[in-house]
């Protein structure tokens, strides 16, 4: 492996020193802009990082190969609340996480004592992941690459935040928002260090009377008001009694802090133990029924109002919750609870819905098996149930005038009604708990005079799905996926005041936050190097200057002028621009879908409408030795680590073979030191194969070597168009060297200069999944320049043979059924006789292939177009015998193979046989005799020979 690694530095080396992959507008090639989103710098690059960068960096070198400008820049994100939190936790000291920097990142005592500082910390992984990704052999354009916290850059994000404001598509307003009271911010996704996807829910709170005050329900099913049977409350959790804006409500105290949040006079007037108000009644508002209020120890107080009301026909929990106070009633013995009441509560049905009887949930949990209030089956139950009773629920009787609607269709209407009879009100809370980056959980918040940016605008959700519609999307399967997220996403909160971040140009006070900072800074790389190169200032990138860059608005010469910024390096950076857009390939991993993809999106059609991206690719979260990745557990691996352990060609060819499309690739360990294994073999054969001198006859092996591999060229070339990294990849190592070693395992004298050929193209063909090595193997070969920079193979019809393809598979197939047989029968071998097809059941064989061509073939419709031929007709018992066995064979061939044996015709099955005579006597070490059916040499053999089918030759061994 040694001598690997010193390959891949020693090719490193040359990209870097020749700079071949800096990529300049060239009118005379077509052009192919590649991104990867920028990973944040708050720790090492992970494995997980690298699988999506590495399936863009082979897809980078496969367009370059194939005579594209190829550009795929680097930057670095340094913004959001990532970093801050990080930073943070060092400072407070937080050893969890502290140890791991330790421990996996490799950082001393001195750098870590500096990570209190959020731009050291960010220096320092940035410092370390650009070497990491050097060393992992991405063919980057390095003039390019920002920090997103540059004072640069930060001027291209108040350009477009400022004319999103002037297009409409930032406004403020008053909406809620996953806040950290820590912060005091809004927490977007990437600033979270859990719940990732969680957006704020607005629940129906149905007020039940109790005493003087309200018991609020939370619920997201209103309509099963008509179905409660009483209240769960836990008994064990702090409840409060409250004014909420001159109501008096019970809610727990959680509850009480969050509606606090949600622009509600909350004054706390008491606050007690829910085992206080257990045992008391409450007043169901729609029919004035009194229920009992029970002890519910499922309940989280954590979760909306902690109050929650009972539909055991309906809802799984609250039938198994029922269900265990029934069998169980000493555990009411300390409650003011009277047992006979609970033990003849019985579940009240509301909803018809089909396959269920009148308590859905009664048998759902029955099926499931449902144990307790805390078997995972209970919410499986419940979700299952909901999904069928809103979709296809029909309210019964009992609802009143809502009876014969589907729960669907009236929910909505439903709502409205209650409220306006002061029967529900509404408050908003997380499905699932949000941590921010700092730690602290967070709630929802209604934030007044916050700025949005207007993702609910009907209008730019439809330009945004016809941009959609107009890109490619890899797999096809993301499609809906984007459209979904697109139809349900609202408005977001886009700034936010802590962590690093460009302010809003006209509120400075709070910042823009992490995911929308990161839309569209793709054209910021189209001309970031003529800023670095001409050292132009950030005070000079003033809106004028990019409004003239992108949209070619201004005079030039005025332009320059009022910037400072020559009128050349002016027309250079809209050159620049102009050449490169629109983003051809945008790749990521599949948890941005629901975020930065659909943004980028967005964002392209309010700024860039002209040049909206071509083609997005999604691709799996990777996983490790089977189990998510995850730091403070150490089941972590950084792209470091394995470059240093494997090398770069093993590290990225066994992060390919993981998985493709949205598939979760899962990281091994022995599967990498397998492919490094392989790949040090795969140098070795190469070496041998141009170092050697040999035989130069060919025959049909050359030829079906030669016409493998033009299959092999076109399998590639497809995958790779459509990013199916892994088929490309096992079809351009795996599936070669297979061919290979079938064609030196047949044949005795190999053909040399038929090897090279073939060695010449394989490598290429490899070469952008595993660079380094096949540079060397081509350098080896004496070839000028570099393989990075070679002709992509071209699949060439005229070399292929199917002939030669087909009777190689007969002898496959041979060696296959005859190795069978010895292994089912245990026999030693000392004679095996080959009895080939009659030429009449070739006939006949080639007749079904072609009838079933068409149409679905039967055997009376056969036969009768076989008796046409005379010489068949004599033979019509044994015709229609065989006929009986091939119907079912034709009408289930592929269109491809039957289309392939039609051109091919009758085999001499037998020549083909006489061939490989001595490559058989070698396997089995056996005498090996090949004949037709009709010429058998021995009587006793009839019966087997008479089996013999065409591309299935009977077989007969002494």
């Amino acid at each position: 492996m040694e001598i690997l690694r010193q390959i891949e530095e020693k090719w490193r080396e040359a990209w870097e020193r020749e700079k071949i992959f800096a990529a300049d507008p060239d009118s005379n090639r077509e052009k192919r802009f590649i991104t990867f989103p920028y990973s944040y710098v708050n720790g090492p690059f992970h494995v997980g990082h690298a699988f999506t960068a590495t399936r863009v960096d082979a897809y980078a070198r496969f367009k370059r190969m194939q005579g594209y400008n190829v550009l795929f820049p680097w930057a670095w994100h340094w913004t959001g609340q990532t970093i801050a939190g990080a930073s943070e936790r060092v400072k407070l000291g937080d050893e969890e996480f502290i140890r791991p920097l330790r421990e996996i990142d490799g950082v001393s005592e001195d750098d870590l004592k500096r990570f209190i500082d959020p731009a050291y910390m960010a220096s320092y992984y940035t410092n370390e992941n650009r070497e990491t990704v050097r060393r992992a052999g991405f063919s980057i354009d390095w003039r390019r690459e920002f920090r997103t916290a540059s004072p640069t850059f930060n001027k291209f994000i108040e350009w477009q935040y400022q004319r999103l404001r002037e297009k409409g598509y930032v406004a403020k307003g008053t909406h809620p928002v996953v806040w950290c009271p820590h912060c005091e911010s809004p927490t977007g996704d990437h600033d979270r260090q859990e719940g990732v996807g969680v957006s704020p829910e607005e629940y129906t709170l149905i007020k039940f009377r109790i005493d003087d005050a309200y018991l609020p329900a939370a619920t997201f099913r209103p309509e099963t008001i008509y179905g409660v049977t009483n209240m769960w409350i836990h008994p064990d959790a702090t409840y409060v009694k409250a004014d909420v804006d001159g109501e008096q409500w019970i809610v727990s105290e959680k509850a009480a802090g969050k509606l606090k949040e949600q622009n509600r006079k909350v004054e706390i007037t008491s606050r007690f133990k829910g085992r206080e108000i257990i045992g008391k009644r409450f007043i169901n508002p729609i029919n004035d029924n009194e229920l009992p209020i029970l002890p519910g120890w499922f309940v989280s107080p954590d979760h909306a109002t902690g109050v929650v009301y009972s539909v055991p026909a309906h809802a799984p929990y609250d039938w198994v919750a029922l269900r265990d106070l029934q069998e169980k009633p000493e555990s009411l013995k300390e409650f003011n609870v009277d047992t006979d009441e609970v033990r003849s509560i019985r579940p009240i049905s509301m909803i018809e819905v089909e396959g269920f009887g009148d308590f859905p949930a009664v048998e759902i949990v029955e099926q499931l098996r449902v144990k307790d209030q805390s078997d995972p089956k209970a919410e499986e139950a419940t979700k299952l149930l909901y999904k069928k009773e809103f979709h296809g629920g029909i309210l019964k009787e009992i609802c009143g005038k809502y009876a014969g609607s589907r729960v669907y269709e009236v929910k909505d209407r439903l709502i409205e009604d209650f409220k306006k009879k002061s029967i529900a009100d509404s408050m908003y809370d997380l499905p699932q708990p949000v941590t921010c980056r700092c730690l602290t959980p967070c709630i929802v918040k209604i934030l007044e005079g916050q700025w949005f940016l207007r993702y609910s605008d009907e209008v730019w959700k439809e330009k945004t799905r016809t941009a959609l519609r107009k890109a490619l999307v890899y797999p096809e399967s993301a499609m809906q996926w984007f459209l979904n997220i697109i139809d349900w996403l609202r408005d977001w909160a886009c700034a936010r005041k802590t962590g690093l971040g460009t302010p809003l140009p006209w509120s400075p006070d709070w910042m823009v936050e992490t995911l929308s900072d990161s839309t569209v800074y793709m054209a910021f790389y189209t001309i970031n190097k003529h800023i670095k190169e001409h050292n132009i200032k950030p005070e000079q990138l003033t809106p004028l200057v990019f409004d003239h860059i992108f949209y070619g608005k201004g005079n030039l010469e005025g332009v320059a002028e009022e910037s400072g910024i020559s009128s050349q390096e002016l027309k250079d950076m809209r050159r620049e621009f102009l050449y490169w857009y629109p983003v051809d390939l945008r790749n990521s991993a599949k948890e941005l879908v629901p975020n930065h993809l659909t943004f980028f999106l967005f964002h392209h059609t309010a700024l860039f409408p002209e040049h909206l991206p071509r083609a997005i690719g999604v691709n799996g979260w990777l996983m490790l030795e089977g189990e998510k990745m995850s730091k403070s557990k150490g089941n972590f691996a950084t792209l470091r680590g394995a470059l240093g352990e494997y090398g770069a060609d093993a590290t990225r060819c066994a992060l390919l073979l993981c998985a493709e499309g949205m598939d979760d690739p899962d990281w091994r360990r022995e599967n990498v030191r397998d492919v490094g294994n392989k790949l040090e073999s795969f140098y070795n054969l190469a070496k041998s194969t141009f170092e050697s001198e040999g035989a130069t006859e060919r025959d049909h092996l050359e030829e079906w070597l030669i016409s493998t591999l033009q299959h092999r060229i076109r399998k590639v070339t497809e995958s790779m168009e459509t990013l199916k990294t892994r088929t490309a990849i096992e079809n351009a190592f795996y599936e070669i060297w297979n061919d290979i070693r079938w064609y030196r395992r047949r044949k005795e004298k190999i053909n040399t200069e038929t090897q090279k050929q073939i060695l010449e193209v394989w490598t290429r063909l490899f070469a952008p999944f595993a660079p380094h090595i096949c540079e060397e193997i081509w350098s080896k070969m004496g070839k000028e320049g570099f393989i990075s920079l070679a002709e992509w193979p071209e699949h060439d019809e005229d070399k292929v043979n199917i002939r030669a393809e087909e009777t190689e598979e007969l002898v496959k197939n041979v060696l296959e059924d005859t190795s069978n047989i010895l292994r089912a029968t245990k026999m030693v071998p000392k004679r095996i006789y080959y009895y080939s097809a009659s030429p009449w059941k070739w006939k006949a064989y080639l007749k079904a292939l072609e009838q079933s061509l068409s149409k679905k073939i039967d055997l009376s419709s056969l036969m009768k177009d076989l008796m046409k031929d005379p010489e068949l007709k004599k033979a019509a018992r044994e015709v229609a015998k065989f006929a009986r066995q091939i119907v079912d064979e034709a009408n289930r061939m592929p269109d491809d193979k039957r289309r392939r044996e039609l051109q091919v015709g009758a085999m001499n099955e037998t020549q083909a046989l006489k061939q490989a005579q001595h490559f058989f006597e070698r396997e089995f070490d056996a005498e090996i005799y090949a004949h037709s059916e009709d010429d058998r040499q021995h009587e006793d053999h009839k019966k087997r020979a008479e089996s013999a089918r065409p591309y299935r030759p009977a077989i007969y061994i002494e």
